[in-house]
């Protein structure tokens, strides 16, 4: 059950950035693509889901990723809602699908 609203979040996600889902779970550094990365964190940590089950749902996906990775991605993302609406508005619009 968790798997289907992840992999939704991620579709989702993916749409949003105009990016493949392919590419979100790719190792790479470039902005737009961490980003999207930490939004996945972050929508997935508020359903709620445990950090665990998001680490081994990006790990079946092909990307191994720290638990302290995914912390500071969720981290980043609550700062950047205190002072960017178009990311509220984006929460929103995930949490309706």
């Amino acid at each position: 059950m968790k798997a289907e609203i992840f992999n939704s979040y991620a579709t989702a996600i993916a749409q949003e950035f105009n990016i493949t889902e392919e590419d979100l779970f790719t190792k790479t550094k470039r902005r737009h693509i961490v980003d999207a990365r930490y939004l996945l964190y972050f929508a997935c940590f508020e359903r709620p889901m445990r950090v665990v089950y998001i680490q081994e749902y990006m790990k079946e996906r092909g990307y191994k990723v720290a638990h302290s990775n995914v912390l500071h991605g969720i981290g980043e993302i609550e700062k950047r809602l205190e002072y960017d609406r178009d990311y509220n508005k984006l929460l929103v619009k995930l949490k309706k699908n």
